[in-house]
C-alpha cells in the first residue's frame, strides 16, 4: 500500500470527523453548565450568589399552553443579610429563562 494513499485517507477521515463534530455542536443547545452560568449572571445583579444547582437532563415543561424542553434548577442568593431561594426553568435549546420563582 502506498503511504500517500494512507495519509490522504487519514486526512480525509479526520476532516470528515471534525466537520461532523462542528455540525453537531451547532445543532445542540447550550450545555446545562452554560445555562446555569447565564441564570446566575442574571440573578446576581441584586445580590451575591450563595449556592446553585441544575438538573442535567432536560424535562418537559408547560407554560401558557406552550410546551418546552427545559433545564430546571435553583439558586440561593444573599441580599441585605437575608438568604433568598429561587427555582428556575430555562429553555434547553436557547438558555432563556422561562420561569423564575422565589420560594
Amino acid at each position: 500500500m502506498n503511504y500517500k494513499n494512507l495519509l490522504l485517507g487519514a486526512a480525509a477521515g479526520f476532516a470528515a470527523g471534525y466537520a461532523a463534530k462542528q455540525a453537531l455542536e451547532q445543532n445542540c443547545g447550550p450545555s446545562p453548565e452554560k445555562v446555569l452560568a447565564s441564570v446566575k449572571e442574571s440573578v446576581k445583579k441584586d445580590g451575591k450568589i450563595y449556592g446553585s444547582w441544575i438538573v442535567m437532563k432536560p424535562e418537559n415543561y408547560q407554560k401558557n399552553d406552550l410546551d418546552y424542553q427545559v433545564f430546571k434548577g435553583g439558586i440561593t442568593r444573599y441580599t441585605d443579610g437575608l438568604l433568598e431561594q429561587f427555582d428556575f426553568a430555562a429553555d434547553a435549546s436557547t438558555g432563556t429563562i422561562i420561569d423564575l420563582t422565589q420560594k
